[in-house]
């Protein structure tokens, strides 16, 4: 005995397969009790939840910059900023913003065409999952670490330093690191270590952990004051987030970058409030002081600027505002200028 099954439709209906296809309903046959999809349906894509290679690159001069990602963590600026929290909170609301407020962590690679220069090497295994891919970011954007000829470090609390290290070997072999003499003789100092309060003592511990196999390897020069550290790039001294902070001035052919490390860190009040400081700072009217000279400066002459806390990528520039500043980020391109 066989059975026929059809689908029945009134007579006036014009509803063919192709009519339903288009308003994008879906039609199944039931032929012999075997319901048959109709053809190009298929099962939802999944959600990848997971972001583009961290770095962007653009041209300073004759110099290739490349802004690096070394991840972000998540920082409760309402207690860490130096002001009432109902001033912060008003400052993130005005920006969308909430606390703890998930900020970057940025760092630069610099293509002079004779030297590789790392400005910074992030968190490395100092702060947890959410850090430590800046090691990771050069090999994406196409280099390798043992291509870095020079690291510059703009100071050395463990976001900064962390990743020059992994399990206790060097992440650059054949880089010779730069930074402050005054860093170097706070932070690498027994004597402060002991001294230092609990809760500061993993900052000593991050960065002696981090630069001493490079020192031991006869690979860590310090400097002082004001001057060219490598061919291109200058350093000026801003002495006060921590004792040897320094900013980055890299210039070529009459462009120049101006890499400024921790002289700011929360965007939505700092820059509308210069004078709030951070807890990080270890003398906070310095800092101060040094962010309102020099930022004063960057709004007025339009020098491109990188910041190490603002969102990724960092780079832009200052204007005027108020009694305060504006940030510009840069204009996004698809192409390297």
């Amino acid at each position: 005995m066989t059975s026929t099954h059809t689908l029945s439709l009134p007579r006036r209906s014009r509803l063919t397969r192709a009519t339903l296809q288009s308003l994008g309903l879906s039609l199944a046959l039931t032929l012999g009790g075997l319901a048959l999809p109709m053809a190009g349906a298929h099962a939802a894509a999944s959600q990848q939840k997971v972001q583009a290679p961290g770095w962007y690159r653009l041209m300073v001069g004759s110099a290739e910059v490349t802004a690096l990602s070394d991840g972000t963590v998540d920082l409760p600026v309402d207690q860490l900023l130096h002001a009432p929290k109902a001033k912060v909170a008003q400052g993130l609301k005005k920006n969308f913003l909430a606390t703890p407020l998930e900020t970057s962590v940025n760092g630069f690679l610099i293509n002079t065409g004779s030297r590789l220069i790392l400005v910074d090497t992030g968190a490395g295994s100092l702060f947890g999952p959410t850090l430590g891919r800046l090691a990771a970011q050069i090999v994406a954007a196409g280099y390798q670490p043992d291509q870095v000829d020079d690291i510059v470090i703009t100071h050395m609390h463990p976001d900064h330093v962390g990743g020059l290290v992994a399990d206790g070997k060097r992440v650059f072999p054949n880089a010779t690191v730069h930074a402050d003499q005054a860093d170097k003789d706070f932070w690498l100092s027994k004597a402060n270590l002991e001294a230092a309060p609990a809760a500061n003592k993993g900052f000593f511990q991050g960065a002696m952990a981090s630069l001493t196999p490079y020192d031991d390897a006869g690979k860590l020069k310090t400097f002082s004051g004001n001057g060219e550290v490598l061919p291109g790039l200058r350093t000026l001294a801003t002495h006060g987030h921590t004792p040897g902070h320094n900013v980055y001035v890299l210039e070529s052919e009459g462009k120049r970058l101006v890499l400024i490390g921790d002289l700011i860190h929360v965007a939505s009040v700092q820059l509308e409030s210069p004078e709030v400081t951070i807890g990080f700072d270890a003398d906070a009217g310095q800092a101060r002081k040094e962010r309102l000279r020099l930022f004063k400066q960057l709004a007025a002459d339009g020098s491109l600027v990188a910041v190490s806390h603002f969102p990724f990528p960092g780079v832009g520039r200052l204007r005027a505002s108020g009694k305060g500043f504006a940030w510009v980020p840069l204009n996004y391109s698809s192409q390297v200028k």
